[in-house]
C-alpha cells in the first residue's frame, strides 16, 4: 500500500508550520542544533526538539513522552509565533508512526550504522524505520542525504520521485557514491572547533566556500554540511546558514573539550557509544594528538541493550587508541564485569594497551593521571548524562562534573 502523502496537517494551526526532521544513527542531535541555529540567525522563531530536550528559541521547555505531548508543544510554539520546527527523529519514533501523523517538510539522513539493529530485529527493519521520514514527504519537498553512506542509496529508492534530493559528502565517511551538491574538500580539526573547506559548487559558492563550527571533530564537519544543505533547501538566506552554524554552541557531551593548551593534555567528554561513533571519536582524538601525543579512552557499554555491539566497540577503540580503560557505563540489570569482559574481547590483540576498572570515577581519575602534555583523553559513552543506572536505581554521576572535580583538586 502506498504511503499517504503529503501527510495532512495535525490541526488547522499546523498548516503554517515548516518542519525539518533529522534521522540517522549518529549526528542527529548536532545536526538538529545547527539547523535550528541557522533558523534563529535568520531572525525566525524555531522549536528545537532533540534527545537533550525541547527549546523554543533559547528557552528550555518541558518534554512529554506521548505523541499528544509532542503536538501540544508544537501548538504552544505556534501560538508564540513559531513557524519552524527542527525535530530529531529516532528510529523508534518513526517506527511508531510519527511521520505518518505529523507532516515533515524536509528530511535529513546523516548516516546509518549497526547501533540499533538488535532492537529492530535486522538492519532492514532499522533502515525501513529511518526511511519512514522520507516516504511521506510531499511533492516538491526536499530530502538531504549522505552521498558517502551506502544506506542513503537505499533510502533514496524509497523516496517518491517528485521529492527533491540534495546530497552532501565528507571524505571521512568513505568514497563518495554519487554526485554531491555540497562536498568537503578538506576538514580541519582543532581543539576549539572545525573548519570545512568546500569543493566548488553552486551551494558552496552561496555559502562562501567555507563552513565553521565550534564543535570539534570531522564528523561535526560532516553534520555542518548536512545542516547547511538543509537550510539552503528550506530557503533560508545563505548568510544566516553560515553564521548560524558558526555560532551554534557545542552540544553538551559531544566531544566537549574541558581542558586544552600548551604543556597540558586535551581532555574531552563524548557521548559515543557505538562502534562507528567510537571510531570517529578516536579519529578526532588522534588528529588532536598529532604524531607525538597518545590517545587514551575511557569507555564501556550499556546493559540490557545490543550485546552484539560490545566486542566491536572494543575493536574500534583498540584499533585507534594507545591506552584503553574499560569501565561501567549504565549496566542497568546486567553484571558490569560480564559487560566489560565482552567489550574487552574486542581489545585482544589490538594496538592499545588496556585495563578494566569497573568504578567509573576511579577509571577517569586513572586516565587523567596517566595523561601527559600533548596526550588526548576521551571519556566516552555517557556524554551529557547526569546519572548512572544500575539495578533499577539511578545514582548521580556526570563525566563532566567528575573531570572538573579531579582537575580542580589537581590544580589546588
Amino acid at each position: 500500500m502506498s504511503a499517504a502523502r503529503p501527510v495532512a496537517a495535525a490541526a488547522p494551526w499546523a498548516e503554517s508550520m515548516f518542519t525539518f526532521g533529522v534521522t540517522g544513527t549518529n549526528g542527529k542531535t548536532s545536526t538538529t542544533w545547527m539547523i535550528a541555529a541557522a533558523v534563529r540567525t535568520a531572525a525566525l522563531h524555531v522549536l528545537q526538539v532533540s534527545t537533550l530536550g525541547v527549546a523554543f528559541d533559547d528557552e528550555a521547555w518541558p518534554r512529554g513522552k506521548r505523541f499528544a505531548d509532542f503536538v501540544a508543544t508544537l501548538e504552544r510554539a505556534h501560538a508564540r509565533g513559531c513557524r519552524y520546527a527542527v525535530i530529531e527523529t529516532t528510529s523508534h519514533a518513526l517506527a511508531q508512526g510519527y511521520a505518518r501523523n505529523w507532516r515533515f517538510d524536509l528530511g535529513v539522513f546523516t548516516n546509518l550504522s549497526d547501533d540499533h539493529f538488535g532492537t529492530h530485529g535486522s538492519w532492514e527493519h532499522y533502515l525501513a524505520a529511518k526511511a519512514q521520514l522520507f516516504m511521506h514527504l510531499g511533492p516538491g519537498r526536499a530530502a538531504v542525504l549522505n552521498a558517502a553512506d551506502k544506506h542513503a542509496l537505499y533510502v533514496d529508492q524509497a523516496i517518491p520521485g517528485d521529492v527533491e534530493r540534495r546530497w552532501f559528502a565528507a571524505p571521512g565517511r568513505g568514497p563518495r557514491l554519487r554526485a554531491a551538491d555540497l562536498e568537503a574538500a578538506a576538514i580541519e580539526v582543532g581543539p576549539t572547533g572545525t573548519r570545512v573547506l568546500l569543493q566548488p559548487s553552486p551551494a558552496a559558492t552561496a555559502l562562501g566556500g567555507v563552513l565553521t563550527t565550534r564543535m570539534v571533530g570531522e564528523v561535526f564537519g560532516e553534520n555542518a554540511l548536512a545542516a547547511a544543505l538543509a537550510g539552503l533547501a528550506a530557503g533560508l538566506p545563505a548568510t544566516a546558514v553560515v553564521h548560524g552554524i558558526a555560532a551554534c554552541p557545542v552540544v553538551p557531551g559531544r566531544f566537549e573539550v574541558l581542558l586544552h593548551g600548551a604543556g597540558r593534555p586535551t581532555i574531552a567528554v563524548d557521548y559515543a557509544h557505538s562502534p562507528d561513533a567510537l571510531a570517529c571519536t578516536c579519529a578526532t582524538a588522534r588528529r588532536l594528538a598529532g604524531a607525538a601525543g597518545r590517545v587514551i579512552v575511557v569507555f564501556g557499554a550499556g546493559g540490557n541493550s545490543t550485546p552484539e555491539k560490545r566486542a566491536p566497540m572494543g575493536e574500534a577503540v583498540g584499533a585507534h587508541a594507545d591506552v584503553a580503560v574499560v569501565t561501567s557505563d549504565n549496566p542497568r540489570d546486567e553484571d558490569p564485569a560480564a559487560i566489560a569482559a565482552m567489550v574487552s574481547e574486542g581489545l585482544q590483540g589490538r594496538r592499545a594497551t588496556w585495563t578494566i576498572e569497573l568504578d567509573r570515577a576511579r577509571a577517569i581519575a586513572g586516565a587523567l593521571a596517566e595523561a601527559g602534555a600533548g596526550d588526548v583523553v576521551v571519556i566516552a559513552g555517557k556524554g551529557h548524562e547526569e546519572g548512572q543506572v544500575c539495578r533499577g536505581q539511578t545514582r548521580p554521576f556526570s563525566d563532566v562534573v567528575e573531570v572538573r572535580r579531579i582537575l580542580g583538586e589537581s590544580a589546588g
